[in-house]
């Protein structure tokens, strides 16, 4: 029954974080914010919303190694499994993509969490650093942006179009009483959702005898990385690599910068002798793997997809053994 519950819980939260960035964003469109900042924020939040719901809810319950496994788990698979398993059905062209700056942003994000973990506890101080380090890395993303648009102002009105148009979500023709139902559905269904998971997640370390981190670490982790797998999929067979490997990239960066960030504002979080000792340290591990395809203009190939599944098929069988 806990298993069964697992499952619904995380197809409540999956569902429930789609409506709300679909709400969000046609309300932030309706009311007048550009694609631009809606992108950079509203989508990127919203996004993360499952990742983010379910780390309060696991620290408000005295369950914070799910918090704390539930982002380095999703990290080390958003590259290992998201990034592998596209690869095994269509070369990613990533030598195309120029994703260097954000790359190294996620790096520094990363040291920078590295760091604050060897502190043993995420608390209210940590959160403050991590959501400074957050908003900077918005800030220089926006006015580069900005500045990108100034320097083609003649084709202003045609990329605000294609944004538009990339935009996640993004329908101008949406009815009020439609951008309402989604926003409901999502700010519902992500509590519950996050609720019903946390809770059987937990039952099932206690039948199972193993640690709440593991169940963090493995069942949770991989299932909130499910969306971040589907638009990775998609993204390889529509051969838009810049797509896939941006996706995962952001999607870690918040993962450590926002997610902790704000649940350490609302809880401590401890931070267990396993994530210092080996975990941590396999996700810093796995994000240097990208090297390769980011500053050295390799392809993600199938051979590249099957090192990195196996990879990460090793790592959930040491964490599920030890």
């Amino acid at each position: 029954m806990d298993w069964l519950l697992a499952a619904l819980g995380l197809v409540i939260l999956l569902l429930a974080g789609d409506s709300l960035v679909r709400g969000a964003v046609n309300l932030a469109l309706r009311v007048g914010i550009p694609a631009l900042i809606v992108s950079l924020t509203i989508v990127a939040f919203g996004t993360s919303a499952p990742e983010l719901l379910i780390a309060i809810k696991a620290v408000f319950d005295n369950a914070p190694d799910i918090a704390m496994g539930n982002v380095v788990g999703s990290n080390t698979a958003n590259i290992l499994m998201v990034l592998g398993f596209p690869a095994l059905l269509a070369c990613m062209h990533t030598s195309e993509c120029d994703t260097r700056k954000n790359y190294l942003y996620m790096i520094a994000g990363t040291v920078l969490f590295i760091a604050l973990a060897f502190r043993g506890v995420f608390d209210a101080l940590a959160g403050l650093v991590l959501l400074a380090a957050l908003a900077a890395v918005l800030a220089d993303s926006f006015l580069h942006a900005r500045n990108h648009r100034r320097e083609t102002r003649a084709a202003e009105a045609a990329l605000e179009e294609a944004e538009l148009e990339e935009l996640e979500g993004a329908d101008p023709d949406l009815p009020w009483w439609k951008i309402m139902v989604f926003l409901v559905l999502g700010l519902v269904g992500l509590p519950l959702g996050a609720d019903i998971l946390v809770k059987s997640s937990v039952n099932i370390a206690r039948d199972f005898g193993v640690t709440e981190t593991v169940i963090g670490l493995t069942l949770v982790a991989l299932g909130t990385s499910l969306p971040e797998l589907a638009t990775t999929v998609m993204a390889a067979l529509r051969r838009q690599a810049d797509v896939a490997l941006g996706n995962v990239i952001g999607s870690n960066m918040f993962n450590l910068l926002a997610i902790i960030g704000i649940t350490s504002l609302l809880g401590p979080i401890p931070v267990d002798s396993q994530f210092l000792q080996f975990d941590l340290w396999v996700m810093l591990a796995s994000s240097l793997l990208l090297i390769p395809f980011v500053f050295l203009k390799r392809d993600i190939t199938r051979n590249w997809g099957i090192l990195l599944v196996a990879l990460y098929v090793v790592y959930i069988v040491i964490v599920v053994m030890a």
